[in-house]
């Protein structure tokens, strides 16, 4: 049975998540919303150990590439307010050697901020590795027990008005705190990262852009629609692999003699994609 909301707001903030080693919980303000073209202009990450110490890490980040106009009216970063900032590149090994230890948490961090992280990683030349990490979206328990934004997220479990929304830090310390409100409120999620990331994970994935994916047969398949479902290893042996999810389509209705058009580009599920 769920408890009355105003039970957690006077708890939650007191509470230790169960923790076997250190996560970081994180956001990005971007260029855009492309995970493979558009870059990193502010990165936050809060990073809380085992032992319940807890530190906050900002940085500005010159993205190397002009901040479109209509990015900057939603988080209030402009070409001017990075100009003199690091690159992603001379900033990446610090922020890989915080995180090296660490889990993943954010909010729609597993479909945005963790894939465009990993695609700054490979432009800086630094190895992203989430094999042998969790990663817990918070956005997805919400959506799975809620289904709300960001800044309701936190006036629903935290019942305070979200202030500077867009902003990293802002964004990130909301996610921690709705985190813990969401442990405190639900009887059925367990304070346990391996619980969280599997509860906060809706499809089982082989990357976390969501271009590849499992079948029933747990063979990895591309996503996007091409008619039918490609087998990865089937690619492989036909050498169509690329590194752009576009280039991949094209290859592959070259491969199977298939027609292109507009409407065969657009990513989806394989499972159930006509």
């Amino acid at each position: 049975m769920n408890k009355h909301p105003y039970y957690y707001y006077e708890i939650f903030k007191s509470m230790q998540l169960n923790l076997v080693r250190p996560i970081c919980i994180f956001d990005l303000e971007t260029t855009g919303v492309n995970v493979t073209n558009d870059r990193i202009v502010e990165i936050c990450i809060h990073k809380v150990n085992p032992s319940g110490e807890e530190d906050t890490y900002t940085w500005r980040v010159n993205p190397t590439i002009p901040i479109p106009t209509g990015s900057s009216l939603v988080h209030g970063i402009y070409d001017h307010d990075i100009a003199n900032e690091p690159t992603f590149q001379e900033i990446a090994p610090e922020i890989h050697q915080l995180i090296s230890d660490s889990d993943l948490a954010g909010f729609n961090s597993n479909k945005f901020d963790i894939p465009l992280l990993a695609e700054e990683f490979l432009r800086a030349g630094i190895d992203f590795d989430m094999s042998n990490r969790r990663a817990v979206d918070v956005q997805n328990i919400f959506h799975r027990m809620e289904q709300r934004t960001l800044s309701a997220a936190f006036k629903f479990y935290c019942h305070q008005n979200l202030e500077n929304a867009h902003s990293a830090e802002a964004d990130v310390l909301a996610t921690y705190e709705i985190l813990k409100a969401q442990i405190q409120r639900y009887d059925e999620l367990e304070n346990d990262m391996n619980f969280l990331a599997d509860f906060s994970n809706r499809q089982k994935v082989a990357d976390f852009a969501g271009f590849i994916a499992f079948n029933e047969s747990e063979e990895e398949v591309f996503t996007f629609r091409v008619l039918v479902a490609l087998k990865i290893e089937a690619c492989r042996q036909s050498r169509i692999m690329t590194t752009s999810p576009e280039s991949m389509r094209e290859s592959a209705a070259n491969s199977l003699a298939l027609p292109r058009s507009p409407a065969r580009s657009s990513l989806s599920v394989a499972k159930g994609a006509p």
